[in-house]
């Protein structure tokens, strides 16, 4: 088999996915078996447009167990974040938690496959939280339909916004660094990368 390596956040975070997931949902008290759940990795919602876009950014993962639904944003050490660091997740980072977070609990099973009748319910509730327009149409529209029928048919226990968790996940390497003070409402995970990599590389 080929070997992959891979350099940076993107790359740490599929690995972490694809080698790592019964440590991160162990680290996140959850008892779900890693066969049991999805994984969306960088699902992309636009870019993370102004007032007069719907358009959000994109998750580095969006992990669905079978008890919580985890937004997952990563970061890596690269031997320049201090642990005393406070704004490792950005606003725009955190504003894209909320407004995924509002989709998912506005999202009901009537709405399937009815867009647009999400839309003409929701829309104008949307507007006034996150003075944005809510995507009326689209790929923007389609992906979010597609993720949000896909995390309500896996997860039917999700019942409201305690079951969506914001989660940094952080790579470091255990001797030359350190992880960060916790974000405010996110869930840190460190994740120790040292053993698996060649020169600045991961194995993937």
């Amino acid at each position: 088999m080929t070997e992959i390596l891979g350099y940076g956040e993107d790359a740490l975070t599929l690995w972490a996915l694809k080698h790592n997931m019964s440590e991160i949902l162990s680290k996140l008290n959850d008892k779900t078996s890693p066969s049991d759940c999805i994984v969306f990795y960088r699902p992309s919602f636009g870019r993370s447009g102004g007032t007069d876009s719907s358009e959000f950014g994109e998750f580095d993962a969006i992990l669905v167990s079978l008890e919580n639904i985890y937004l997952i944003e990563s970061k890596w050490d690269n031997l320049s974040v201090s642990k005393s660091e406070k704004n490792i997740v950005r606003p725009v980072q955190g504003l894209r938690h909320q407004i995924f977070s509002w989709y998912i609990t506005h999202w009901k099973e009537k709405h399937v496959q009815n867009w647009k009748g999400f839309v003409d319910e929701e829309g104008q509730d949307f507007k006034k939280k996150f003075n944005k327009p809510i995507a009326s149409k689209g790929l923007l529209a389609q992906n979010l339909e597609f993720v949000l029928e896909t995390l309500l048919e896996h997860s039917k226990k999700f019942s409201g916004e305690q079951n969506i968790k914001n989660v940094l996940v952080f790579f470091y390497k255990k001797r030359l660094a350190a992880p960060p003070i916790k974000p405010e409402d996110f869930t840190l995970v460190a994740i120790d990368y040292s053993q698996d990599i060649i020169g600045n590389f991961v194995r993937m």
